[in-house]
């Protein structure tokens, strides 16, 4: 059974929702797949999904997390401004619709939301699921060199000057938290290696 299918199974089982939920699954990877996409494809949703296998034990409801990165970037509009808002919402609305209990619901959503990394995450589930998120700056040199690179063909409209000083104030701004990961597994594994990535991009 591959990642995705063995992936998916567990978290909605776990989750408590009725059936196999195999319509949703093929929409979800559909959406991975879409062609505006570079970085934001089946390739980051499988990177996050192998990191949540070595840490979910971490999790305070691991199923909860594990659905949240099926939805994080369901919805991705390069232009949009509402991308996490509505991928929530579609996690939210789709578990309550297979019998999901509102209160699991309702922690996807608010998991989802937590990747707009607006603020520091809170609460273990949080903290997972965004390192998880996060754990792309901590990659090897020639895969965060990929990401970059990904993430430039994205936004491929954006003038090079314009991209280049924005890219940068994002970077920085994660450079400049007191840590860039919250859980000591990710923190321990890729902190180090992270700054020295967002270092050797923003100098």
């Amino acid at each position: 059974m591959d990642l995705f299918l063995a992936s998916w199974q567990r978290a909605w089982t776990g989750i408590g929702a009725a059936g196999e939920g195999s319509a949703l699954f093929e929409q979800l990877k559909t959406a991975y797949a879409e062609p505006q996409r570079h970085y934001h494809t089946l390739q980051h949703l499988g990177e996050c999904l192998a990191a949540f296998d070595g840490a979910q034990g971490s999790a305070e409801h691991p199923h909860a997390v594990e659905m949240a990165l099926w939805f994080h970037d369901a919805i991705y509009d390069v232009k949009g401004h509402d991308n996490e808002q509505r991928s929530a919402d579609w996690a939210r609305d789709a578990l309550l619709a297979a019998g999901v209990g509102s209160e699991s619901a309702q922690h996807v959503h608010d998991l989802v939301m937590a990747t707009r990394h607006t603020a520091v995450p809170q609460g273990r589930d949080e903290q997972l699921l965004v390192d998880i998120d996060l754990s792309i700056l901590g990659a090897e040199r020639t895969r965060f060199d990929e990401y970059e690179q990904q993430i430039r063909k994205e936004y491929s409209y954006v003038p090079g000057f314009l991209f280049r000083r924005k890219r940068k104030e994002i970077l920085l701004g994660f450079m400049e938290r007191p840590a860039i990961y919250s859980t000591p597994h990710f923190h321990a594994a890729l902190e180090a290696r992270a700054r020295d990535n967002l270092r050797r991009v923003t100098s």
